[in-house]
């Protein structure tokens, strides 16, 4: 493949993220916006340059001169849009999370496998420079005890949901809710640096009997517990702190993003960071042009088994909590 052909779906400040970034990455461009309105599509497409607008996905789907197709629609979407495009032949970059049930992850990345496709997790940590600094830095603080993990950011759609409005954010039949949302970010990290944990027990507080708008994740590992703290409901400091026997890392600005990493020992007191970029969708666009010009799907198959962990860390947390997203009685 010379190049990135994108269709987009959707139309919110994801999608003006990556096409901002997709500006910036050669090897990549945007041909095709798809929107349920057309006035939405055509504002998208003036913004950016982008030739095509299509309110009828399969007809962006029949595009030839698309061969990818961005998926940033709600949750409960990103399944059906993504076995549609693969079984078009296309290519597909899906926003997290791929699924609401990890069984529909993994028919969608077998489902891939099988057309040589690619499917590609659009998770932005997944891609940043910093996370293999921490990698390599980890060793350094010794055997890790606790793993604490904040990502608490107040959302405009939840004052929404106290007026008596349903947002999809909030809402179990979109597969909303906190955990799938901002808490996301913390399992994700959590899973990337350690792997799937032994245990997972979902803790969250939920508006009026109807989903979760914060909570806390306990994940057991062997030898070290990890917290993962998230609330669309509350505001507070965000940050991840791995804490060792012999030292701790502090990553500033928490799971989603990465922002600076400190390394603090008894001998040694050191801070990194690696991204300079503004926005760390440059980094998701950049490297996963990268990792498809070059045809390496080993590098997507080991991201998407990262996230395929997580979705199964997820789903059983958050059924144990009483959590139920359409499919899951089934």
């Amino acid at each position: 493949m010379k190049e990135i052909r994108l269709g987009t779906i959707g139309s919110g400040s994801i999608v003006h993220s990556v096409l901002d970034a997709v500006i910036q990455t050669d090897g990549i461009t945007c041909h095709a916006v798809y929107s349920r309105t057309k006035e939405k599509g055509q504002k998208l497409a003036d913004k950016y340059g982008v030739s095509s607008v299509y309110t009828d996905l399969d007809e962006m789907l029949a595009d030839s001169n698309i061969n990818f197709i961005y998926i940033a629609s709600p949750n409960i979407l990103h399944y059906g849009q993504a076995k549609k495009a693969l079984l078009a032949g296309k290519n597909v970059i899906c926003e997290k999370p791929f699924c609401s049930r990890a069984e529909l992850a993994q028919e969608l990345i077998l489902l891939a496998k099988e057309r040589g496709l690619f499917l590609v997790d659009a998770v932005p940590t997944a891609f940043l420079p910093n996370l293999e600094v921490l990698k390599h830095k980890l060793p350094e603080i010794g055997n890790i005890k606790l793993v604490l993990s904040n990502y608490s950011q107040y959302s405009k759609r939840y004052s929404l949901l106290q007026d008596g409005e349903l947002p999809n954010i909030f809402n179990p039949e979109f597969a909303g809710g906190c955990l799938m949302d901002i808490n996301f970010y913390n399992v994700y990290l959590n899973v990337a640096l350690f792997g799937k944990p032994a245990s997972a027990v979902y803790f969250p507080n939920i508006y009026k009997d109807l989903i979760d708008t914060s909570g806390i994740l306990v994940m057991q590992y062997n030898g070290f517990v990890s917290s993962c703290a998230g609330a669309k409901d509350t505001w507070g400091r965000n940050y991840v702190q791995i804490e060792g026997e012999d030292g701790y890392i502090y990553i500033k600005n928490g799971s989603n993003g990465l922002a600076e990493i400190k390394v603090v020992t008894r001998e040694t007191k050191e801070t990194f960071n690696k991204q300079d970029k503004r926005d760390r969708r440059f980094y998701e666009v950049e490297n996963l042009t990268k990792m498809v010009l070059e045809d390496n799907h080993n590098i997507n198959d080991k991201r998407n088994e990262i996230m395929l962990a997580v979705m199964e860390v997820l789903e059983s947390s958050r059924t144990a909590a009483g959590i139920i997203f359409p499919g899951d009685t089934d």
